[in-house]
């Protein structure tokens, strides 16, 4: 029997990267909000990889800090080994990445939100959306109870009608064996939503006792202590020990696992018809890869440690939905595993998802004023993409409650941007990962400067405390000093440690006086070399010292793409009228006008990003503006 069980300005439902990070931020915000997980004790689980970052991601993650989000805090102070990927390549694709204690992480995260003021946290099964004439009205749980709100956030992961794959075994099911939500999907279609079904995978668990380490390749952590957050973090595990983080392993599949999968590949569900939704392009399973790249001769995998003390490892690079028996055959066909122990098989998930098309850039469903939707549940892959998009959800869903502006991040200004543009713009044809090259300007979305593109809109909107604020002014303005020092500090040709350090690099010899900026600028010289010219350089933290050398050295590039930026707004600032009918413009292509019609852009420059809309399309529509605006000039 249905009852009334309360009323909140914000509810999210579900628990995940993406619910975690729109309950902080909605909470921090002043808002009153409820989060309901289907289990209090899988909160912020990591159903999949134990490892938060990498390339595009790390960038997100550290977006996420900047604006006050947590995930970037938690992983670091979970973590059991951090590496810097990418590190022989430019700044601009330099990535983080940290190797998490998977319990230790939930176990944080969970200790947050029930610390944190103003946010309820219950188990509960959501089954249905309440809706208030048009508007959002609240959620009603499988145990009747009704609960109001302004706002309703939907992070149900991949949880929607989920439904385990293991073989020709399947059933109902969420991420690692949990309960799946099987009545949400029909109340959200019977709102109108357009849902999708996506399949995901994850590889074996294996007994780390059983291995034999001597047939692998040891990966270790950088010697460096590197930090996601911009905070002072800490690992609980090896605090300032660097030496004690815990290794990964490097392997590679042998000419007998690809035999195996082949023989086999009869029975993988994703050959014999038993998977219907569409997989990740960019992380196959291990079946896929061997049929489309049957070219290779081996394929990495990855033994990753689930947990400090923890005798689980994670076979990334093995993801599989073959039979158990099959599993356990092609890991013992690895050298190294032949006496392996299997303590989890892979399988995959089939689930239901919103197509994002259906969404504005602040995450809100277009036709639902109030209903919100963030992570897989809009297709993505990824926990640091549903996190990212549960902190514009939160944001934008108190901000809505507060009746004030909507908070949206441009593609030139953070991996957010890009993100979120390119869901809702582009539309998906598969599970969404962000990558780097996704970024048209990724030289100034570096994840080095994240603070300094998002921090004061952060504290804007109020989830930046005092204390980061005042750490962040403290960078930016050591940031100022640092430039201003190279600018005038002037060497003389004649100076004979100018001369050793040229001499030692190979660097051209001056024929005239030049300052540290000039200088800095030759890519063979670095900071070290600097820093023995410019003793003052001292007083400066690594971090700033850093930001500064690749604003100098890259200042030509950097000055590019601030031009080419300039030309972006323009196109962003020509908004198109809400309500605009697409069907009565003449000109428009057919195809360009039914995407338009289903992706309704707030501007030309998110037009001229829809797949389908062509330059003429967009030419005709200028013209309309145009038209639209002598018309009113007239009245």
């Amino acid at each position: 029997m249905e009852y009334f069980a309360g009323e909140y300005d914000v509810i999210v439902v579900g628990a995940g990267h993406a619910g975690c990070e729109a309950a902080l931020a909605s909470a921090r915000m002043g808002c009153n909000t409820l989060l309901i997980t289907l289990n209090l004790d899988t909160i912020a689980h990591m159903p999949c990889n134990p490892s938060v970052g990498g390339p595009a991601k790390g960038h997100l993650v550290r977006e996420i800090d900047a604006l006050g989000g947590q995930m970037g805090i938690v992983a670091d102070e979970t973590s059991l080994q951090v590496r810097m990927l990418n590190t022989g390549k430019g700044p601009a694709v330099h990535a983080l990445r940290i190797q998490s204690d998977k319990q230790a992480y939930q176990l944080r995260m969970r200790e947050v939100l029930l610390a944190q003021s103003a946010l309820t946290v219950i188990q509960g099964l959501v089954d249905k959306i309440i809706l208030n004439n048009s508007d959002i009205g609240g959620v009603l749980t499988k145990t009747g109870a009704r609960f109001e709100a302004k706002s309703v956030i939907l992070t149900s992961g991949t949880y929607l009608k989920g439904k385990i794959i293991i073989g020709s075994s399947s059933y109902e099911g969420g991420p690692n064996g949990q309960l799946p939500a099987k009545t949400l999907s029909d109340s959200l279609r019977s709102l109108g939503l357009e849902l999708g079904r996506f399949k995901t995978g994850t590889p074996p668990r294996i007994l780390k006792r059983s291995v034999d380490f001597s047939k692998f390749s040891i990966q270790p952590g950088d010697s460096r202590q590197w930090r996601f957050s911009f905070m002072p973090t800490q690992s609980i595990f090896w605090k300032d020990d660097i030496d004690a983080q815990v290794p990964c392993w490097l392997g590679y599949t042998t000419s007998q696992t690809h035999e195996i999968i082949n023989t086999n590949l009869y029975r993988a569900p994703l050959y014999s018809g038993e998977i219907e939704g569409i997989g990740p392009r960019y992380c196959p399973s291990i079946e896929d890869k061997v049929v489309r790249f049957a070219q290779r001769e081996a394929h990495q995998i990855f033994l990753e440690p689930e947990g400090w003390n923890s005798e689980e490892l994670y076979v990334a690079g093995l993801s599989t939905s073959m039979p158990e028996e099959v599993q356990i055959e092609m890991l013992r066909s690895i050298h190294g595993l032949e006496r392996v122990v299997m303590l989890r098989p892979g399988y995959a998930i089939e689930y239901d998802y919103v197509k994002p098309h259906q969404l504005s850039l602040t995450l809100e469903v277009r036709q639902i004023p109030g209903l919100y939707t963030a992570g897989q549940l809009n297709g993505t892959s990824g926990y640091e993409e549903a996190a990212a998009q549960g902190l514009v959800a939160g944001i934008n869903a108190a901000l809505k409650v507060k009746e004030k502006m909507p908070f949206i991040v441009k593609r030139s200004e953070g991996y957010l941007g890009v993100l979120l543009d390119d869901l809702v713009t582009k539309g998906i044809r598969e599970p969404y990962r962000l990558l780097t090259s996704r970024a048209e300007y990724r030289l100034l979305l570096r994840q080095d400067n994240a603070d300094l593109r998002l921090t004061a809109k952060g504290r804007e909107i109020g989830l930046v405390s005092d204390e980061r604020w005042e750490r962040f002014v403290r960078k930016a303005d050591g940031l100022q000093k640092v430039k201003e020092l190279w600018k005038t500090t002037v060497f003389s040709p004649n100076r004979d440690d100018l001369k050793e350090v040229l001499n030692e690099v190979q660097s051209t010899p001056l024929r005239g006086g030049i300052n540290a900026e000039e200088l800095i600028r030759r890519p063979e010289i670095t900071l070290s070399h600097l820093s023995r010219l410019v003793p003052d350089m001292g007083s400066f933290d690594s971090e700033v010292l850093e930001e500064a050398e690749i604003e100098v050295k890259y200042s030509g590039y950097i000055d590019k793409q601030l031009n080419e930026i300039e030309r972006f707004i323009k196109l962003e600032e020509r908004n198109l009228p809400t309500g605009i009918s697409y069907k009565d413009i003449k000109g428009l292509s057919t195809e360009g006008r039914q995407r338009l019609i289903e992706v309704c852009p707030a501007n030309l420059g998110q037009a001229s990003r829809i797949t389908g809309v062509t330059p003429a399309d967009i030419s005709v529509l200028l013209v309309f503006l145009e038209q639209r605006r002598r018309g009113a000039s007239n009245v």
